[in-house]
């Protein structure tokens, strides 16, 4: 792994925040070269102990890996007078804090952003919440299909009188991330301008709720109510065949088919000669079964080549093998592959960005509880008698290799 010198080289982030949105969003900013220091607790963060799919890795497993590359591991007890004053060290030296705890935790830790910013000024705070910092919601628990279904997108999809559907991914979570690693970003600019500090707060019903703005402004502006209908439309506001459709050998998608295409497939003439928004709107139903029933005849190839040879857009529908031995993918360049110290070697997405002259890059793996305690603290000053105090009364914690010995990740 070479040295960092990313478009954020030179930036230092306390990542206090724990399981997918957080974490999420702080590992952005060190693909793009930021300084990140996951501060967590003595015994490790959360999402450590919490292996999505089983799978448990060797010493991380695939969850933790996957949100906390490019940071180094300071296992601090934050509950400690101690263990804050280090904290607030670290501040001090600090361009972002980024946190996800409950309403309120932050405040009763001593690390809100009122006693922070008396610390460092210039200091940008991101406060992550499920609902809101205050109001009647703010003490729900933030869990992503508890957002999904609230945020209205369920009953976006599918047909009516059927179950809501929630997306196959942790949606709410992953829009979370994006929304306040922007915010990050925009909040420094400012800060580069005019020197001023912020706190920045994102909540993940607002974050899934802004994504749906084209959806939402049919619904405020445009008055057109949201109604599922008897076939499982892949979208309430989008006219008929619009969806993923059987096909002899699997199955294909579809997406705004004319109706002169529509009466060629079905063999009949009185499809033609209307307007495609209008007639394929009200006949949505009738059209998506009869798509339905013709495109169960022909494997997916076949109906590939019809659609394209008409112009009509159609696609495969992928698996996640299909995806990762992609020729598209393969170009892009979209996953990244590195040697890991102990899960040996990884290939997972990598960067939805390029940047020409200062690209992103995994110049380290996601780190071990407390891998770069030691690195951390001797960065503010503290000396090696000090840190040895820390450890032994259970402030700090240090990673340690099988014999008991410290590592302290200075070779990572």
């Amino acid at each position: 792994m070479s040295g960092n010198d990313g478009v954020l080289s030179g930036y230092r982030v306390l990542d206090c925040s724990i399981a997918m949105a957080g974490p999420f969003a702080a590992q952005r900013l060190g693909d793009l070269g930021a300084d990140v220091i996951k501060v967590e607790p003595t015994t490790g963060e959360w999402q450590r102990h919490t292996p999505a799919g089983g799978a448990v890795g060797n010493k991380i497993n695939v969850s933790f890996l996957s949100l906390n590359r490019n940071k180094r591991s300071l296992a601090v007890n934050l509950k400690d007078e101690d263990g804050r004053e280090l904290l607030y060290r670290l501040v001090r030296e600090s361009d972002v804090f980024l946190q996800n705890y409950r309403p309120g935790v932050a405040k009763r830790l001593g690390v809100d952003y009122e006693s922070l910013r008396e610390i460092n000024p210039a200091i940008v705070y991101v406060s992550i919440s499920g609902y809101g910092e205050d109001g009647p919601y703010r003490d729900r628990p933030g869990q992503d299909l508890l957002l999904q279904a609230m945020s209205g997108a369920m009953l976006s999809t599918g047909a009516v009188g059927q179950p809501p559907q929630a997306a196959g991914q942790y949606l709410a979570d992953a829009v979370t991330a994006s929304t306040a690693f922007e915010g990050v970003l925009a909040a420094l600019l400012h800060r580069e301008r005019t020197g001023e500090g912020q706190l920045v707060t994102v909540n993940m019903l607002d974050a899934l709720t802004a994504l749906q703005m084209q959806e939402l402004s049919v619904y405020t502006v445009g008055r057109v109510p949201q109604k599922r209908s008897a076939q499982p439309h892949a979208h309430v506001y989008i006219r008929s065949p619009y969806g993923s459709f059987r096909t002899q050998d699997g199955y294909i998608v579809l997406s705004f088919v004319s109706l002169e295409v529509l009466a060629e497939l079905f063999d009949d003439d009185s499809l033609r000669g209307f307007a495609d928004d209008e007639a394929a709107w009200g006949m949505r139903d009738e059209l998506f079964a009869r798509t339905a029933q013709a495109l169960e005849q022909r494997t997916s190839a076949e109906w590939m080549e019809y659609f394209e040879a008409r112009g009509v857009w159609a696609g495969p529908v992928y698996s996640y093998e299909d995806l990762v031995n992609d020729p598209q993918i393969a170009h892009n360049g979209t996953f990244v592959e590195y040697e890991h110290p102990t899960e040996g070697r990884i290939k997972t997405p990598g960067f939805p960005y390029k940047f020409s002259r200062t690209p992103a890059e995994v110049y380290r793996g996601a780190p071990q509880t407390g891998e770069h305690s030691r690195e951390v603290l001797a960065s503010i000053g503290l000396t090696d008698a000090e840190t040895d105090r820390l450890i032994a009364s259970g402030v700090v914690a240090q990673l340690e290799d099988a014999a008991g010995a410290p590592l302290d990740g200075r070779g990572a």
